[in-house]
């Protein structure tokens, strides 16, 4: 089983993306934890929760990767956390630096920020999207992790580029 990771900033298609892919490929996928985690909180969320956050979403990973075939599509990762908690707190925890070095996904599809940004109550960062897009290409190359961007507001269009790239590597990795 092929793991594979959406990632990005907020506001950019992820969740949308990865159900699709699934859909595709009639595989399973992962829910960005922190949605449900953070609805649910009752609370403003503080610097802690998001090493719950972040275990969650590995432990959801899991439970999702029983149920896959041949791909699992993960909404997000620890990257995103990272960010998230350098960004808010200036510093991020010890277990979650040490996780992204281990992370096993076989391709990131990174989102870009050329589609329109949507408020809801979780969102937090309208105005500095590229910024953080940035920031992303830079982590992923800080880790040598394989990434693609998906661009253009049409979500076919991101479909069919992400599905193109998740094909040349079920193709690779079968030579």
């Amino acid at each position: 089983m092929r793991k594979i990771a959406i990632t990005g900033p907020e506001s950019t298609g992820k969740s949308t993306l990865t159900k699709s892919l699934a859909d595709y490929y009639n595989d399973a996928f992962v829910n960005e934890f922190a949605r449900d985690y953070l609805h649910n909180l009752g609370r403003s969320y503080m610097k802690n929760d998001l090493l719950d956050i972040a275990q969650g979403q590995l432990n959801n990973e899991l439970i999702q990767a029983e149920k896959a075939n041949r791909l699992l599509f993960c909404d997000t990762e620890l990257i995103n956390i990272k960010i998230w908690s350098l960004h808010k707190y200036g510093d991020c925890d010890k277990w979650i630096l040490d996780k992204i070095k281990s992370q096993d996904y076989c391709l990131y599809i990174l989102c870009d920020v050329d589609i329109p940004w949507f408020y809801d109550d979780l969102r937090e960062n309208p105005d500095n999207r590229e910024f953080f897009l940035e920031w992303f290409k830079r982590e992923l190359k800080l880790y040598n992790f394989p990434y693609i961007i998906v661009s253009g507001e049409n979500e076919d269009d991101r479909l069919k580029t992400a599905i193109n790239a998740v094909n040349q590597l079920l193709v690779k990795q079968n030579h």
